[in-house]
C-alpha cells in the first residue's frame, strides 16, 4: 500500500496585480508502494507546493493525485506529514502528542496509548513518554513528530525538510534512524530536501525539479547499496551529477 500517481498536476497563483504565477507545470510521476523518493531543486521550484497538493493541504489548478487509487482532495488518514517546525502541541506530553490523531478518530484511550507506546519505542524515546516538547532536544522533538504521523498508520508519509533545522551531527543521526523506521514500517516516503547528500543517502530515487515554472527536469535512480558511505567514490560521483543538474536549473 502507498502507491502514488501524480497526473498532469499544475498549480497557478493569483498575484496582487491580477496576473497569474505558474508554480507547477504538468507534473506527472508514478511512485511505487514502499518507495523512498526525494525531491530536490533550486529555491522556488515548487517542491513544498507539490507535497502540499499530494497531502491534500492545497489543490492543483489542473491534474489529479491518487494514493492507492483514492483521489486526494483534502487531508486524510491515507497521508501523514512531517514538517521542519515539528508542529507539536506544547501543552501535551510525548505520549499524548503521538496519540492525538487516534484520539481525533475516536480510538479508545487504552488502545491509542498502547499503540503510542509502540511508536515511542520505535523512535527511541522510551523513558520520555511524560516529557513535554520544551524539555526535549530538536532531534527528539522531530522523533515525536515522526511517531505522531506514523500513529495514524498512513500509507504515505510526506516529509518537508524535516531535518533542516538540526545541527549536522543530529541530522545524520536522524537520517539513519529514519531509514531504520522506513525499513521496519515499509511506508512510502516522499521527502523534500535542499541537501543532495541527504537525498542520496536516503532515497531510492531523486526527482530534480526545475523552476519558472516548477516541473520535473530529471529523475535519478540511486542504486548504491545500503548502508551508504558518503565518502566513497560512487556516492561522490552521484553527488556531483545531481548538483550539476540543479545548477543547470538556476
Amino acid at each position: 500500500m502507498g502507491a502514488v500517481s501524480i497526473q498532469e498536476v499544475s498549480k497557478r497563483f493569483k498575484k496582487d496585480d491580477g496576473s497569474e504565477f505558474t508554480a507547477l507545470l504538468d507534473i506527472s510521476l508514478e511512485i511505487a508502494a514502499d518507495e523512498f523518493v526525494s525531491f530536490v531543486g533550486p529555491s522556488g521550484c515548487g517542491k513544498t507546493t507539490l507535497l502540499r497538493i499530494i497531502a491534500g493541504l492545497d489543490h492543483a489548478t489542473e491534474g489529479k493525485v491518487f494514493v492507492d487509487s483514492t483521489e486526494i482532495m483534502n487531508p486524510g488518514p491515507l497521508v501523514g506529514m512531517v514538517f521542519q517546525e515539528y508542529s507539536l502541541f506544547p501543552w501535551l506530553n510525548v505520549i499524548d502528542n503521538i496519540a492525538f490523531g487516534p484520539k481525533m478518530r475516536g480510538i479508545s484511550k487504552n488502545a491509542r496509548h498502547s499503540d503510542a507506546l509502540k511508536y515511542v519505542e520505535l523512535v527511541g524515546l522510551a523513558g520520555f513518554e511524560r516529557s513535554y516538547p520544551y524539555e526535549l532536544s530538536g532531534g527528539m522533538r522531530q522523533r515525536v513528530a515522526i511517531a505522531r504521523a506514523l500513529a495514524n498508520n498512513p500509507d504515505l508519509l510526506i516529509m518537508d525538510e524535516p531535518f533542516g533545522a538540526l545541527d549536522a551531527q543530529t541530522r545524520n543521526m536522524m537520517q539513519r534512524e529514519l531509514l531504520d523506521i522506513w525499513e521496519k514500517q515499509k511506508k512510502t516516503i516522499l521527502f523534500v530536501t535542499h541537501s543532495v547528500d541527504e537525498a542520496i543517502f536516503l532515497s531510492d530515487r531523486i526527482v530534480v525539479l526545475a523552476r519558472s515554472p516548477g516541473r520535473i527536469s530529471e529523475m535519478v535512480p540511486v542504486s548504491i547499496k545500503r548502508p551508504r558511505d558518503r565518502t566513497n567514490q560512487e556516492f561522490a560521483s552521484l553527488r556531483r551529477k545531481v548538483l550539476d543538474m540543479i545548477e543547470n536549473q538556476v
